[in-house]
């Protein structure tokens, strides 16, 4: 291991992550990548891609070989401070008032809403069985 036990904060590894100096955090260790971004398989772009996060679960859902693990050990240079990172919070999906259908306004709105075109279809048939009647 080239790097020792020197700690990095999550905002230190975040300023390497460019082509030119490229840094991963994988499983609380920092890894430097730069040398190994043209002979990845899958490209410089995914290692870029996950720069500045944990790129634990994108190293996961790889599947990557046991070789490859093993290759890690080469680009070590240092062990993260976990209090940089941020903790994941769930989703709590904001507070809405409750809705109540049976309001009222809303009742009325909606009976007014049924009843007045029947209002006005049935005063068009009044109107034409009127005019109808009388001109006979």
């Amino acid at each position: 291991m080239a790097g020792g036990n020197k700690v990095y904060t999550l905002a230190e590894v975040s300023a390497h992550s460019d082509r030119k100096d490229c840094w991963l955090l994988i499983d609380g260790k920092v890894y430097d990548v730069t040398k190994f971004l043209e002979d990845h398989p899958g490209g410089d772009e995914v290692l870029l891609a996950a720069t500045g996060k944990d790129a634990s679960n994108d190293f996961e859902d790889v599947g990557h070989s046991s070789t490859a693990r093993a290759m890690m050990d080469e680009f070590y240079v240092g062990d993260i401070d976990s209090s940089s990172i941020p903790t994941k919070r769930a989703y709590t999906p904001p507070k809405q008032p409750y809705y109540n259908q049976d309001k009222t306004t809303d009742f009325i709105i909606k009976i007014l809403q049924f009843l007045v075109p029947l209002l006005i279809l049935g005063l068009a048939f009044g109107v034409r069985f009127y005019t109808k009647t009388s001109t006979a």
